[in-house]
Protein backbone atom coordinates (compact mmCIF):
# COMPACT_ATOMS: atom_id res chain seq x y z
CA UNK A 1 0.00 0.00 0.00
CA UNK A 2 2.92 2.55 0.67
CA UNK A 3 4.59 1.59 -2.88
CA UNK A 4 0.79 2.56 -4.61
CA UNK A 5 0.41 5.62 -2.19
CA UNK A 6 4.51 6.46 -3.44
CA UNK A 7 3.65 6.18 -6.86
CA UNK A 8 0.47 8.50 -6.88
CA UNK A 9 1.79 10.94 -4.75
CA UNK A 10 5.00 11.52 -7.07
CA UNK A 11 2.57 11.20 -10.37
CA UNK A 12 0.80 13.54 -9.01
CA UNK A 13 3.69 15.76 -8.16
CA UNK A 14 5.22 15.22 -11.85
CA UNK A 15 2.34 16.30 -13.49
CA UNK A 16 1.33 19.67 -10.94
CA UNK A 17 5.02 20.48 -11.82
CA UNK A 18 4.43 20.62 -15.16
CA UNK A 19 1.31 22.16 -14.86
CA UNK A 20 2.22 24.98 -12.83
CA UNK A 21 5.80 25.77 -14.58
CA UNK A 22 3.57 26.10 -17.86
CA UNK A 23 1.41 28.17 -16.67
CA UNK A 24 3.78 30.94 -15.19
CA UNK A 25 5.48 30.45 -18.41
CA UNK A 26 2.40 31.01 -20.77
CA UNK A 27 1.25 34.26 -18.27
CA UNK A 28 4.66 35.99 -18.28
CA UNK A 29 4.46 35.36 -22.03
CA UNK A 30 1.29 37.26 -22.38
CA UNK A 31 2.52 40.09 -19.65
CA UNK A 32 0.61 38.44 -16.68
CA UNK A 33 3.44 38.20 -14.55
CA UNK A 34 6.91 38.91 -14.40
CA UNK A 35 8.59 38.80 -17.99
CA UNK A 36 11.48 36.91 -16.05
CA UNK A 37 8.97 33.49 -15.93
CA UNK A 38 8.79 33.43 -19.62
CA UNK A 39 12.59 32.16 -19.99
CA UNK A 40 13.08 29.29 -21.31
CA UNK A 41 16.40 27.72 -22.71
CA UNK A 42 17.40 25.55 -25.57
CA UNK A 43 16.02 22.35 -24.41
CA UNK A 44 12.49 24.12 -23.93
CA UNK A 45 12.62 24.11 -20.19
CA UNK A 46 11.26 27.09 -18.17
CA UNK A 47 14.31 26.90 -15.73
CA UNK A 48 13.12 30.12 -13.92
CA UNK A 49 9.23 28.65 -13.75
CA UNK A 50 10.52 25.37 -12.20
CA UNK A 51 12.48 27.16 -9.63
CA UNK A 52 9.41 29.16 -8.38
CA UNK A 53 7.44 26.24 -8.69
CA UNK A 54 10.22 23.84 -6.71
CA UNK A 55 10.63 26.91 -3.95
CA UNK A 56 6.99 27.21 -3.25
CA UNK A 57 6.53 23.35 -2.92
CA UNK A 58 9.46 23.71 -0.06
CA UNK A 59 5.92 24.48 1.89
CA UNK A 60 5.22 21.02 2.63
CA UNK A 61 8.09 20.09 4.95
CA UNK A 62 5.98 22.37 6.75
CA UNK A 63 4.53 19.39 8.12
CA UNK A 64 7.72 18.89 10.14
CA UNK A 65 7.69 22.01 12.24
CA UNK A 66 5.48 22.87 15.01
CA UNK A 67 2.56 24.51 12.91
CA UNK A 68 2.27 21.55 11.11
CA UNK A 69 -1.77 21.09 12.17
CA UNK A 70 -1.97 24.87 10.91
CA UNK A 71 -0.20 24.89 8.02
CA UNK A 72 -2.07 21.88 6.56
CA UNK A 73 -5.17 23.42 7.35
CA UNK A 74 -4.51 26.72 5.15
CA UNK A 75 -2.70 24.81 2.56
CA UNK A 76 -5.85 22.61 2.31
CA UNK A 77 -7.84 25.78 1.87
CA UNK A 78 -5.98 27.69 -0.26
CA UNK A 79 -6.33 24.30 -2.55
CA UNK A 80 -9.23 22.36 -1.55
CA UNK A 81 -11.70 24.52 -4.57
CA UNK A 82 -8.28 24.89 -6.71
CA UNK A 83 -10.27 22.30 -9.22
CA UNK A 84 -13.23 23.38 -8.62
CA UNK A 85 -12.70 27.04 -10.01
CA UNK A 86 -9.98 25.38 -12.89
CA UNK A 87 -12.76 23.17 -14.55
CA UNK A 88 -15.36 25.70 -13.69
CA UNK A 89 -13.60 28.18 -16.29
CA UNK A 90 -12.37 25.04 -18.37
CA UNK A 91 -16.68 24.66 -19.07
CA UNK A 92 -16.77 28.38 -19.06
CA UNK A 93 -14.27 28.66 -21.66
CA UNK A 94 -15.72 26.04 -24.16
CA UNK A 95 -18.79 27.33 -23.85
CA UNK A 96 -17.35 30.57 -25.46
CA UNK A 97 -15.13 29.26 -27.64
CA UNK A 98 -18.12 27.48 -29.29
CA UNK A 99 -20.40 30.30 -29.70
CA UNK A 100 -17.82 32.42 -31.05
CA UNK A 101 -16.83 29.71 -33.43
CA UNK A 102 -20.72 29.80 -34.97
CA UNK A 103 -21.03 33.52 -34.59
CA UNK A 104 -18.11 33.54 -37.17
CA UNK A 105 -19.92 31.64 -39.44
CA UNK A 106 -17.29 28.56 -39.22
CA UNK A 107 -18.86 25.36 -38.87
CA UNK A 108 -18.57 22.74 -36.07
CA UNK A 109 -17.44 19.99 -38.81
CA UNK A 110 -14.34 22.08 -39.47
CA UNK A 111 -13.21 21.50 -36.02
CA UNK A 112 -10.46 18.85 -35.71
CA UNK A 113 -11.65 17.68 -32.47
CA UNK A 114 -14.93 18.09 -31.09
CA UNK A 115 -16.38 17.22 -27.13
CA UNK A 116 -18.32 14.05 -27.23
CA UNK A 117 -20.72 15.97 -24.97
CA UNK A 118 -20.55 19.02 -26.91
CA UNK A 119 -21.76 22.21 -24.97
CA UNK A 120 -24.31 20.06 -23.00
CA UNK A 121 -21.72 18.89 -21.30
CA UNK A 122 -20.19 21.59 -20.55
CA UNK A 123 -22.89 23.62 -19.34
CA UNK A 124 -23.99 20.46 -17.00
CA UNK A 125 -20.11 20.49 -16.04
CA UNK A 126 -20.51 24.30 -15.04
CA UNK A 127 -23.84 24.50 -13.10
CA UNK A 128 -22.89 21.59 -11.08
CA UNK A 129 -19.81 23.05 -10.07
CA UNK A 130 -21.71 26.44 -8.90
CA UNK A 131 -23.69 24.13 -6.70
CA UNK A 132 -20.89 22.80 -5.18
CA UNK A 133 -19.43 26.32 -4.66
CA UNK A 134 -23.03 27.18 -3.29
CA UNK A 135 -22.74 24.19 -0.82
CA UNK A 136 -19.53 24.64 -0.12
CA UNK A 137 -20.27 28.11 1.16
CA UNK A 138 -22.80 27.21 2.96
CA UNK A 139 -20.75 24.16 5.03
CA UNK A 140 -18.54 27.33 5.66
CA UNK A 141 -21.11 29.53 7.11
CA UNK A 142 -23.01 27.08 8.93
CA UNK A 143 -20.94 23.74 8.87
CA UNK A 144 -22.27 20.97 11.05
CA UNK A 145 -21.63 20.44 14.70
CA UNK A 146 -19.69 23.51 14.56
CA UNK A 147 -19.08 24.46 18.53
CA UNK A 148 -17.33 28.01 17.66
CA UNK A 149 -18.37 31.02 19.53
CA UNK A 150 -16.48 33.59 18.91
CA UNK A 151 -16.78 35.62 15.75
CA UNK A 152 -12.91 35.48 15.41
CA UNK A 153 -13.39 31.25 15.52
CA UNK A 154 -16.35 31.60 13.25
CA UNK A 155 -14.03 33.46 10.66
CA UNK A 156 -11.17 31.58 11.32
CA UNK A 157 -13.30 28.32 10.53
CA UNK A 158 -15.04 30.06 7.57
CA UNK A 159 -11.74 31.22 5.74
CA UNK A 160 -10.25 27.85 6.58
CA UNK A 161 -13.38 26.31 4.18
CA UNK A 162 -13.11 28.59 1.48
CA UNK A 163 -10.38 30.65 1.54
CA UNK A 164 -9.33 29.86 -2.10
CA UNK A 165 -12.70 32.24 -3.24
CA UNK A 166 -11.53 35.43 -2.02
CA UNK A 167 -8.23 34.85 -3.18
CA UNK A 168 -9.47 34.51 -6.44
CA UNK A 169 -11.35 36.87 -6.45
CA UNK A 170 -9.20 39.52 -5.03
CA UNK A 171 -6.63 38.60 -8.13
CA UNK A 172 -9.43 38.77 -10.63
CA UNK A 173 -9.86 42.85 -9.17
CA UNK A 174 -6.59 43.13 -9.28
CA UNK A 175 -6.13 42.09 -12.38
CA UNK A 176 -9.29 44.12 -13.69
CA UNK A 177 -7.90 47.04 -11.96
CA UNK A 178 -4.55 47.65 -12.77
CA UNK A 179 -5.01 45.91 -16.53
CA UNK A 180 -7.85 47.29 -17.63
CA UNK A 181 -8.86 44.30 -20.05
CA UNK A 182 -12.22 44.65 -22.43
CA UNK A 183 -14.72 42.42 -22.66
CA UNK A 184 -14.43 40.74 -26.00
CA UNK A 185 -17.59 39.75 -28.36
CA UNK A 186 -17.60 36.55 -29.80
CA UNK A 187 -17.71 38.08 -33.23
CA UNK A 188 -14.30 39.54 -32.52
CA UNK A 189 -12.49 37.00 -30.66
CA UNK A 190 -9.11 36.14 -32.47
CA UNK A 191 -9.60 31.75 -33.75
CA UNK A 192 -6.61 32.07 -35.37
CA UNK A 193 -3.63 33.31 -33.34
CA UNK A 194 -2.20 29.98 -31.66
CA UNK A 195 -3.66 27.92 -34.30
CA UNK A 196 -1.47 24.54 -36.23
CA UNK A 197 0.04 26.56 -39.34
CA UNK A 198 -0.85 22.77 -41.48
CA UNK A 199 -4.50 22.65 -40.12
CA UNK A 200 -5.42 23.06 -44.03
CA UNK A 201 -8.64 22.19 -45.12
CA UNK A 202 -7.09 19.09 -47.50
CA UNK A 203 -5.86 18.02 -44.20
CA UNK A 204 -8.93 18.02 -42.07
CA UNK A 205 -10.55 15.93 -45.03
CA UNK A 206 -7.78 13.91 -44.90
CA UNK A 207 -8.16 13.35 -41.08
CA UNK A 208 -12.02 13.02 -41.42
CA UNK A 209 -11.91 10.47 -44.10
CA UNK A 210 -9.14 8.61 -42.46
CA UNK A 211 -11.42 8.61 -38.70
CA UNK A 212 -14.22 7.31 -40.75
CA UNK A 213 -12.25 4.19 -41.80
CA UNK A 214 -12.04 3.33 -38.33
CA UNK A 215 -13.33 -0.15 -36.47
CA UNK A 216 -16.15 0.39 -34.26
CA UNK A 217 -13.73 -0.29 -31.07
CA UNK A 218 -11.82 2.19 -32.04
CA UNK A 219 -14.25 4.48 -32.13
CA UNK A 220 -15.61 4.07 -28.66
CA UNK A 221 -12.50 3.68 -27.14
CA UNK A 222 -11.59 8.10 -28.77
CA UNK A 223 -15.61 8.73 -27.50
CA UNK A 224 -15.15 8.08 -24.05
CA UNK A 225 -11.06 8.60 -23.32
Amino acid sequence: MNAVVMIAVLSVANSSMYGATRTLQALAEQGQAPGILAYVDRKGRPLVSIGVASAIGLLSYLYVSDLKGRAFTWLLALSGLSSVFTWASICYAHIQFRAAWTQQGNHLSDLIYQSPIGVVGSWTGLVTLILILIAQFWVAVSPSGGTAETAGEKASNFFAAYLAMPVVLLFYAFYKVWYRPRWVRGRVVDLKTGRNEFETELVRRQWKEDMSEWPRWKIIYKTLC
